[in-house]
């Protein structure tokens, strides 16, 4: 367990939360599936959690893959909002350094999820510390919290909870490395498998064959040439994430050299602005399929998550904007929880943290301590924070 009051900075509870491997489980390399740990993590912030007061419930959403859940007193007639981090971390296959070490060193902390989320996480909870059980109680706000299990891979975890408390929330904020910025846009994503069958022959005899690779190497060509085109169309750009995109990351085809083919199949990533969702872009790719295919291409949809689209005129969003440490709207490529949040649970949401982006899932994770006390600074002000109006 994590206790308050066995902690001296935020640092120092990064270090903690850090040497609590939760890698998500779901296939990473480098990764020991039998201990992911996430229930760990969420019994750790739970204790947490409890020592200044808030009531706390782990929900699972998968055998032993629970959410963590917690509301603090302060008034039932005040506006609800979220504090929304994420349990789970990527994998550590091929990290350079001591995944789960947390050690500190030239004003960095290292290891998996220092940055992605655990340092959002840590900085989350202190800002909650330091503000104390009295002052959570005195806030114009409720102040709840939720760590989401799963969020790397499906994010189940903030599903369940949108589908659980939809509604219930004026809003959320999530934590995600984003320098404090306000990302209330962000692209919405659709994962998907387009597989090509032929026919397999002797690598001998090939014309007794349909090489599926051949096929679909025709096909790869033309999503280049003519549907990227198509979804970088002026009436799906958006003036915050730019144009949506398509990239082919994965292909694989064939059994043996000397064997023809008979299926090859690509993995696609459509990142997708509100103008175009997921399933618009999903039948623009099937038709497109259909229509230059010869009927032996078959699409099967996967992973899929709305864009983000948190209009700034959200009175939390103008809390945000109007904070001492003066924050600005962002947009961003990626996805998170707050698209689920807001799209399944109706729940106005941003994405805003301390540290970098570009330092998620690398070789060295690290998070700025100088940043991770900003971070500290723009929550704890966000919190106690007046508005007037919501």
């Amino acid at each position: 367990m994590i206790r308050a009051d066995q902690h001296c900075s935020a640092g120092n509870l990064l270090t903690s939360l850090i040497r609590i491997p939760s890698v998500n489980p779901e296939g990473d390399p480098g990764t020991d599936k039998e201990n992911t740990g996430e229930e760990k993590m969420a019994r750790a912030v739970g204790s947490f959690l409890e020592d200044l007061g808030a009531k706390v419930r782990l929900e699972e959403v998968l055998p032993g893959r629970p959410n963590v859940v917690a509301a603090f007193p302060g008034g039932d007639k005040k506006p609800a909002i979220l504090l929304g981090p994420h349990l789970d971390t990527v994998g550590v296959g091929a990290m350079s350094i001591n995944p789960f070490g947390g050690e500190s060193e030239g004003g960095r902390i290292y290891g998996r999820g220092a940055c992605d989320t655990k340092g959002t996480m840590a900085a989350m909870l202190w800002a909650l510390k330091e503000i104390g059980p009295k002052g959570i109680a005195n806030l114009d706000i409720q102040v709840h919290f939720a760590g989401f299990m799963g969020e790397e891979t499906g994010q189940p975890g903030s599903r369940q909870f949108a589908r659980d408390y939809a509604g219930k929330y004026a809003f959320a904020l999530v934590g995600e490395p984003t320098r404090c910025q306000i990302v209330h846009k962000h692209k919405g994503t659709l994962w998907l498998e387009l597989i090509a069958t032929g026919k397999t022959a002797h690598g001998s005899t090939p014309e007794r064959g349909e090489n599926a690779i051949l096929k679909m190497a025709k096909m790869v060509t033309l999503i280049e040439e003519r549907l990227s085109p198509q979804f970088s169309a002026e009436c799906f750009h958006d003036t915050v994430l730019g144009r949506p995109t398509i990239n082919i990351g994965r292909i694989n085809g064939g059994t043996r050299t000397n064997i023809v083919p008979g299926a090859c199949a690509i993995s696609i990533d459509l990142r997708v602005t509100p103008a175009l969702g997921p399933d618009k872009a999903l039948k623009m790719l099937q038709d497109f399929v259909r229509e230059n295919g010869d009927g032996n291409f078959a699409v099967k949809p996967g992973l899929s998550c709305q864009p983000l689209d948190t209009p700034s005129e959200n009175a939390f969003v103008q809390r945000l904007l109007g904070l001492p440490c003066a924050p600005r709207l962002a947009g961003a490529p990626w996805f998170c929880d707050a698209a689920v949040l807001a799209g399944e649970g109706g729940i106005p949401a941003v994405a805003a943290g301390p540290g970098d982006i570009a330092q998620a899932h690398t070789e060295d994770e690290w998070i700025e301590e100088e940043e991770l006390e900003r971070g500290v600074v723009f929550y704890r002000e966000f919190l106690e924070a007046r508005t007037s109006k919501y």
